[in-house]
């Protein structure tokens, strides 16, 4: 299990993140949810090391993280998929998913068949430039370099993004199959209602770098964590 236990991140004077906690099981998929601008992208980045944190701590499967830099705690298990995508457009997709290879012992470098039983399209594109791909295509093919690494802890920021509605539905398919799996957690950032409602077993809600409501889904007052949506 994933726990963040009170954390406090800066940006120079800016008290970013409150006393933040929450936990993310193996077999669930936990969303953040909230407006722009209210922490949730520097939650994650704290979570995956890339920001250090002032105070608290984060564990991950009984280990301390909160010291470690961004490289072993993807070697501990963690995989982030970055909002707006981040992969390397003049690379082919083939190339772009061997970037996973890097925090893996040698015996397996090399990309899992349920990859593309997962996202079928690539298959057909592994010669193709990233940056030839579609915003969905491309979208498919963050996920998939993430999933390469073998994560036990999967971060997605924001995944609908700018995606079709077709492409939506088919990276939701792809989150519950995970999901339903039972040997990894799922950190889910989204601002699409709806698409994280379906998808979780668990939210939290943010306001201003503090968690304002959490709980299980089949408990959610939609009505109020609608109002810390909306504009």
């Amino acid at each position: 299990m994933l726990s963040v236990e009170a954390v406090d991140l800066y940006y120079g004077a800016s008290h970013t993140l409150r006393r933040v906690s929450l936990d993310a099981k193996k077999g669930e998929v936990t969303c953040i949810l909230g407006r722009n601008g209210v922490g949730k992208t520097s939650l994650l980045r704290a979570i995956i090391g890339l920001n250090p944190i002032r105070s608290g701590r984060i564990r991950w499967e009984d280990r301390d993280l909160t010291g470690l830099p961004p490289h072993e705690r993807a070697r501990a298990g963690l995989a982030l998929v970055p909002q707006g995508r981040e992969i390397f457009p003049r690379l082919s997709v083939l190339e772009n998913l061997a970037t996973g290879f890097a925090t893996l012992p040698r015996s397996l470098r090399h990309v899992p068949d349920d990859i593309y039983t997962l996202f079928p399209v690539l298959k057909d594109m592994l010669n193709r430039r990233g940056g030839d791909l579609s915003g969905g295509q491309q979208q498919q093919l963050a996920i998939a370099r993430a999933l390469v690494m073998r994560p036990r802890l999967l971060i997605l920021d924001e995944p609908t993004e700018g995606i079709q509605p077709s492409i939506i539905k088919e990276i939701g398919r792809v989150i519950a199959i995970l999901a339903a799996r039972g040997d990894m957690a799922i950190l889910l950032v989204e601002q699409y209602f709806e698409f994280a409602r379906d998808l979780a077993a668990a939210y939290v809600v943010m306001q201003r770098g503090e968690i304002v409501l959490s709980g299980r889904q089949s408990d959610m007052d939609e009505t109020a964590v609608r109002t810390y949506l909306t504009v």
